[in-house]
């Protein structure tokens, strides 16, 4: 059974920890879904000018208006067909903070030449970035996007550096406290740290088959190109 990680991954899945080994094996092969909950100790934004461009994606739950400390958050990794019969893996994270709760959404694939996995970003997918999966020698998994592009109607075009960004994203397992604990930062390459967020989680796994898909999971409209 392989999921769509360890395909992109190749022998380096096997240099995880056991722990983030399961947790990424979850796919249409395994009949299983992860769900995470836990606590974000810190959500920080970069410059002040970032938060417009913060709070116009979180219309379409991509990244996080609002900075905050001790955040409740969950994090639900389900695997479906999509539209496209592609096998798809939900990554939504659901930060209960103050006053309203904020929703960052992601659904990946296995990119075409299954070398990389493919993130579309939001609501509409109307944002998709390679993704590239690495194992650190102490068993962490480290993240790092790639090219950035924009898809709307005709439009397909890749998003400029001067307004883009990396992400870099470090998940690691806690022996000692039987948590996961993730990093996320965010930065352009010419104004720096722009957003990010760290925290723990414990997490636990489900038969997708018998339980399905919720309903509001899903992304509203399903992007094709690759």
């Amino acid at each position: 059974m392989t999921s769509i990680f360890q395909t992109a991954m190749g022998p380096g899945f096997h240099r995880l920890h056991p722990a983030l080994r399961r947790r990424f094996s979850v796919g249409l092969a395994s009949g299983e879904a992860c769900t995470g909950r836990g606590v974000m100790d810190r959500i920080w934004h970069g410059p002040a000018f970032v938060k417009p461009f913060l709070a116009l994606g979180a219309t379409r739950n991509i990244l996080v208006p609002r900075a905050g400390r001790d955040i409740p958050f969950v994090i639900e990794n389900v695997p479906y067909a999509d539209t496209f019969g592609r096998e798809t893996v939900s990554f939504v994270r659901t930060f209960d903070l103050p006053g309203r709760v904020r929703r960052f959404d992601a659904q990946m694939v296995l990119g075409p030449r299954g070398d990389r996995i493919l993130d579309y970003l939001g609501t509409h997918q109307h944002l998709a970035t390679d993704l590239h999966f690495h194992a650190e020698p102490d068993g962490s998994l480290l993240i790092r996007s790639g090219t950035h592009r924009f898809r709307e109607g005709p439009v397909d075009a890749r998003v400029p550096d001067l307004i883009g960004a990396t992400a870099e994203v470090r998940e690691s397992y806690d022996e000692k406290t039987g948590r996961f604990r993730i990093r996320v930062r965010v930065v352009n390459r010419y104004v720096g740290p722009l957003f990010g967020y760290e925290g723990s989680f414990t997490v636990s796994y489900a038969d997708v088959r018998a339980r399905g898909v919720r309903p509001g999971l899903r992304p509203v409209r399903e992007e094709a190109r690759a």
